[in-house]
């Protein structure tokens, strides 16, 4: 990519980020026809990436508004393209007997609800009424530049507001809201990017009975009785099967039609490790190949080469739920109801609630209070296939209500889950689909044993990915037992420049005084792809110069510091290191033009340079400058005036035959019109390339040049 090309992309997207901006606030006005969709931030710190909403929940299409975005969020592994598993995303808060000063009567089931589907403005700005939205961090994401520009997605993902050098994980997202049933939410949602946990994030919600409802203050004290807390999930794994109009997978797949619903945990007494519900991609009865069903379980992609698209797993554990407001205990009989519900279903659909219409809200709230069904989800379509269970177009969510609890003025409820994603890797996914889909016997279990059946062997792999979200789960829960103590790696460097040369690609960065060493990884192509290791370095290492990048291709970077291992207590003695995410260039960095080979070849362009005319070339960056062409690879670059001033001084020191210069002198003053002197002097000698014996030039030989600016 041009360099011209990389400015008009950063102005792109920080127009896009304006515009929608700007779109955020048309949609909050009032009469607006649209529904509102807020404020919206990322967490992308870790292996798992997804959005959150000032609203305090994450409801269908309700990052954008744009129905392509309905599997939007919840993505795993989050260095991969399209691994966006989330369609829907509810939560509901009901009472019984509430007295509602607006529409002045009692209502005999009361609720508020952010989602799943939808929201009209009337419902957002008349229910949810945001307070504080902000994100902690325990240090910044580091300055990533190549070639002088921004080059990190975290610049626009990662906005942190205070950062807390104590804070225990990597990022604290803080938000409150009023409801108008006077129930004020505290979400904390906690983000780390250590290894071994980098693929949940823990939710901390209080609820607590002030009696406001509204945005501007007014009271409604009153005792509720019978309150329920209720998420709906409606799980899509995985959004890559559907991508760019690949349906190798009939569409709806994508929907979670055929997403399979999973519950332990309901009786405290069964044995369960926890509770929990997880999901994962079914089977589909439409799935076809070459006109004859298969197996889609995992998801491969029959396209190309079978590699497995949705082999993922993922789900919520309850972490913690108060029994009541006063016995702050954790209850073991929480959550009370685990129901599967059609996602179609009328008291899903947008514009289905109202918060005035007593019968509405009832059927909702009877929802809420139903208990636990005698079979999950995925008890009730066995080995069947789910995109046929009761005959839904839009398949089944999973929800879990807590409650029911009796809040006085000032009563507050504690809630504390973790949500998380797992699965086989990604270099088993690639394994595991290509020997499937070209049958290659022998087909190796995880167990070590081996089968003849292929379905069996791809099967079995994908659903280890269960037994790694319990793990997942587990984890979780011991970092909360732990009070979020667990080891952390050191930081990331706070600084990663990458700049092309002539002969090479040069990596710099910040020392990390806490690291034991620094790995980095290269890519070609792409920038959210496959990456390999190419340098481990010993710590104090504050350069690299990439020697194996080849001309005419795109690379990209990311650099991560480590520990002596010392502090693992997952596997011992195996390095902590830093995330990926902090420092992966998101901008090609390449090879420049060669060095000049004669002292007679340098050039400057444009000669001369006029202001006016500049602006239409194609230097670079769209900013005023004047190149400098087929220097020497090492050359000190003075620029003085016709009567001899020295103005500025460039160490020139990549290798390469460019440099630029800004037209800015040393003492940051813009130059006039005039004739300026530039003189080159060689700094190291210059072999030939094609005869190592012969040099070029000469350390301490030099050449003049003249050039006008014209303005």
């Amino acid at each position: 990519m041009s360099k011209p090309m990389r400015k008009s992309l950063i102005t792109t997207r920080v127009g896009a980020l304006v515009l929608l901006m700007g779109i955020s606030m048309l949609l909050t006005m009032p009469n607006s026809h649209v529904f509102a969709q807020g404020a919206t931030r990322w967490i992308r710190v870790g292996e798992l990436h997804d959005w959150f909403s000032e609203a305090g929940c994450e409801w269908e299409v309700g990052r954008r508004g744009l129905v392509p975005d309905q599997q939007d969020g919840l993505q795993w592994p989050g260095r991969y393209p399209d691994q966006d598993s989330k369609a829907q995303k509810g939560l509901w808060i009901g009472a019984t007997n509430y007295s509602d000063i607006v529409a002045n009567q009692v209502f005999p089931h009361k609720v508020v609800q952010v989602g799943p589907r939808s929201q009209s403005t009337e419902a957002y700005v008349n229910e949810i009424f945001p307070l504080e939205f902000k994100m902690i961090g325990r240090f910044n994401h580091p300055t990533v530049l190549v070639e002088g520009e921004i080059a990190t997605d975290l610049d626009f993902d990662d906005v942190v507001d205070e950062i807390d050098p104590d804070l225990k994980a990597d990022r604290l997202m803080i938000t409150k809201v009023r409801t108008s049933m006077g129930i004020e939410m505290t979400r904390k949602i906690y983000a780390f990017s250590q290894q071994y946990h980098n693929n949940y994030f823990i939710y901390e919600f209080v609820f607590k009975n002030t009696g406001i409802v509204d945005a501007s203050g007014t009271q409604n004290p009153q005792t509720l009785q019978g309150v329920y807390f209720m998420w709906q999930y409606r799980y899509a794994i995985c959004k890559e099967m559907g991508a760019y109009g690949r349906y190798f997978m009939p569409q709806n797949a994508t929907w979670g039609v055929n997403t399979m619903n999973g519950v332990i945990g309901e009786d405290p007494n069964a044995g369960d490790p926890f509770r929990a519900l997880f999901s994962w991609h079914g089977l589909h009865s439409q799935a076809l190949y070459e006109g004859a069903n298969y197996d889609n379980i995992g998801s491969p992609n029959i396209e190309l080469n079978g590699r497995l698209t949705a082999s993922q797993f993922m789900g919520a554990v309850t972490v913690h739920a108060d029994k009541s407001p006063t016995e702050n205990s954790d209850d073991p009989f929480q959550p009370s109801t685990t129901r599967y519900i059609d996602s179609d279903a009328t008291i899903n659909q947008g514009g289905f609630h109202n918060q005035y219409i007593p019968e509405k809200m009832t059927q909702q709230y009877n929802f809420m209070a139903s208990g636990h069904p005698p079979l999950s989800h995925a008890e009730a379509v066995g080995d069947g296939f789910p995109n046929q269970f009761l005959n839904t177009a839009g398949g089944f969510s999973q929800s879990q209500g807590f409650g029911p609890y009796t809040m006085a003025i000032g009563d507050s409820v504690r809630i504390v889950m973790a949500e998380a994603m797992a699965g086989i890797d990604w270099d088993k996914t690639i394994e595991v689909g290509r020997k499937w889909f070209n049958e290659e016997q022998p087909y190796e279990l995880p167990d070590g044993s081996t089968t003849s059946e292929r379905d069996e062997y791809k099967n079995t792999w994908v659903f280890t990915g269960k037994d790694s979200l319990f793990q997942t789960f587990q984890r979780a829960l011991d970092n909360w037992d732990a009070g979020l103590e667990i080891p952390q790696p050191p930081p990331p460097p706070e600084n990663f420049t990458i700049e092309g040369g002539g002969d090479r690609i040069q990596l710099t960065w910040s020392n990390v005084a806490q690291a034991a060493g620094y790995r980095i990884y290269r890519a070609e192509v792409k920038a959210d792809t496959i990456y390999e290791q190419i340098a481990d370095l010993p710590p104090g290492t504050t350069l690299y110069d990439d020697t194996e990048a080849l001309r005419g291709l795109d690379y990209y970077y990311y650099i991560v510091s480590y520990d002596d291992g010392s502090t693992n207590n997952i596997n011992p003695g195996t390095p902590l290191v830093s995330s990926l995410f902090y420092t992966r260039t998101n901008l090609a960095a390449n090879l420049k033009r060669q060095a000049g080979t004669a002292l007679e070849a340098i050039r400057v362009v444009p000669n001369p340079y006029n202001i006016r005319g500049a602006r239409t070339t194609d230097l670079g960056y769209g900013l005023e400058r004047i190149a400098f062409l087929d220097i020497p690879a090492f050359c000190k670059i003075k620029i003085f005036t016709e009567r001899g001033d020295l103005i500025q001084e460039i160490e020139h020191t990549d290798g390469s035959g460019d440099e630029y210069w800004d037209l800015v002198t040393s003492s940051r003053q813009t130059v006039v019109s005039g004739i300026y002197i530039v003189y080159f002097e060689v700094t190291e000698d210059y072999p030939n390339p094609e005869n190592p014996e012969e040099l070029l030039y000469r350390k301490g030989e030099n050449a003049f040049r003249k050039f006008v600016v014209i303005r």
